[in-house]
């Protein structure tokens, strides 16, 4: 037998790269992981690469209308039913009632509100920009916010809940021991 001086590569990216020869001669378990994890994504989407619909994971789906974003990305959306029975704290209530659910929306700013004023004021005329501009951003979600109307007495309220970056209401409801797709 002649003696080989293979090297072995230090990340599963230049492991992927290589011929299937040099894919045997990984050590067992890295050999797994490459072949779990490239098995497992190809099995699903075949040749062809899919995009899903409605999310920021690069554009629309194209491919079969079966396969669903959560297995594409490998992220479920946060799903909320359309009516929600929860207590209503208008006086004509007081109790558990059914709710209608939406998404909050941020309104159009005012023009006239005193903040935007003052701002505009500043600006005018020369001297360019007087007011720094954040650019030190840091998230890239939002928190959710739920607008609930009671059914009864027509009352709004509000009920935050966390951050997710997929967020549908009223969507498929995922049964026992059953898959979406």
């Amino acid at each position: 037998m002649d003696q080989q001086s293979y090297e072995h590569p230090l990340n599963l990216k230049q492991a992927r790269r290589g011929t299937e020869k040099e894919k045997a001669d990984l050590p067992g378990r890295a050999h797994r992981q490459l072949s779990a994890s490239n098995s497992a994504y190809h099995r699903l989407l075949g040749k062809q690469r899919l995009r899903c619909s409605g999310c920021s994971c690069r554009g629309s789906s194209t491919g079969t209308p079966s396969v669903t974003h959560s297995s594409i990305c490998g992220v479920a959306p946060v799903n909320v039913p359309k009516t929600k029975k929860t207590y209503c704290k208008n006086k004509e209530c007081r109790k558990h009632t059914l709710h209608k659910v939406t998404q909050y929306k941020k309104g159009k700013d005012s023009l006239s509100a005193q903040g935007k004023r003052r701002y505009d004021r500043k600006q005018s005329g020369y001297g360019g920009q007087t007011k720094p501009v954040f650019h030190k951003k840091a998230k890239t979600t939002k928190k959710i916010v739920l607008k609930l109307q009671c059914q009864s007495c027509k009352h709004y309220s509000q009920h935050a809940i966390k951050r997710c970056k997929h967020f549908e209401i009223g969507g498929d409801k995922k049964g026992k021991g059953t898959s979406l797709f």
